[in-house]
């Protein structure tokens, strides 16, 4: 009797988020050790078919760099990383591409299809929504370093990902996109997801990665941080405590929130329904990142708010 009222509890907590976000876009990007566990795929799809069911609107993004560098192996070819960035030249985008859409993205679209849902895979070897111009990173000397087909977005069709959200289907988005002369580059999943939320106006974008969130100490996930504004997080980032692999996902982030998303998560993939803890719960398990000085809050999450800076 006790499990089955804490359950209708949890219910009760969850209708209000529910009936606030029926209807808005929610960008989920998948990634990391999620996309190499098939058990903990499914239950974050799991997740994904729960917020459809009830009227909410996911778009998924995903990666697959675990799943690439596999590729590469078995194909006889060395990862070359310039910048944190992988080089791509052409036998490795035809690696990267293949990966992408028949061993990432098709699953996950057949996963949600068992799970009761109507997905749409969106790729550059189908309906593609991604379209980027050359990346160029900056050097030595003022020099720019060359990373052959690598691209970063520049444009999404948002009119085609808002049509298929509002038809109730889910499109799911791997990251190579398009040039301007109908080639093809090889993109990053988390800054593709931070624009394509901002393209769509998401209501959210939630980073689902390998970490509880922003950690203060690496090595203490006691001193995750629980909620943040930009102006923090860029404290946070100038300070050193954002670095590394965790850049690129609060970078995305803050595309997200300049382009109007009215809030940002990065949660931890390997925690059980994380990502329904994260919206449909009062205080969450990663972190939140919103716009400094944003007052446009509804009451559920004024009360989130509240409790996360309690906690």
């Amino acid at each position: 009797m006790e499990e089955a009222i804490a359950k209708a509890g949890a219910l009760i907590e969850a209708m209000e988020y529910i009936r606030n976000f029926r209807g808005r876009i929610v960008v989920v990007k998948l990634g990391g050790s999620v996309l190499d566990d098939a058990q903990l795929e499914r239950k974050l799809l799991t997740d994904v078919a729960f917020m459809n069911t009830v009227g909410m609107q996911p778009i998924v993004v995903h990666g697959g760099g675990k799943a690439i560098n596999r590729a590469m192996n078995d194909g006889g070819l060395e990862p070359v990383w310039v910048q944190g960035r992988r080089y791509t030249d052409e036998p490795t985008l035809t690696i990267v591409e293949h990966t992408l859409v028949h061993k990432v993205n098709a699953p996950i679209c057949e996963t949600l299809t068992e799970l009761g849902c109507e997905p749409m895979g969106l790729h550059s070897l189908g309906s593609c929504v991604l379209f980027a111009e050359t990346l160029r990173l900056a050097g030595e000397n003022g020099r720019k370093l060359d990373l052959g087909l690598v691209g970063q977005v520049v444009g999404v069709n948002a009119g085609l990902l808002k049509t298929l959200c509002e038809a109730g289907t889910i499109p799911v988005i791997a990251t190579v996109a398009q040039d301007n002369r109908g080639g093809k580059l090889n993109v990053n999943a988390d800054s593709a997801a931070g624009k394509v939320a901002a393209a769509v106006c998401a209501e959210k974008l939630v980073v689902v990665s390998d970490t509880h969130g922003i950690l203060r100490d690496l090595k203490d996930p006691a001193s995750r941080v629980s909620s943040a504004d930009e102006t923090q997080i860029k404290e946070m980032i100038d300070s050193g405590i954002i670095t590394d692999a965790m850049f690129p996902k609060v970078e995305a982030c803050l595309t997200a929130l300049e382009g109007g998303v009215r809030k940002a998560h990065i949660i931890d993939g390997r925690i059980p329904h994380s990502l329904l803890l994260e919206i449909y719960t009062d205080k969450g398990i990663g972190t939140q990142i919103i716009k400094s000085g944003d007052r446009r809050k509804t009451t559920a999450d004024r009360r989130k708010t509240k409790d996360r800076r309690r906690s």
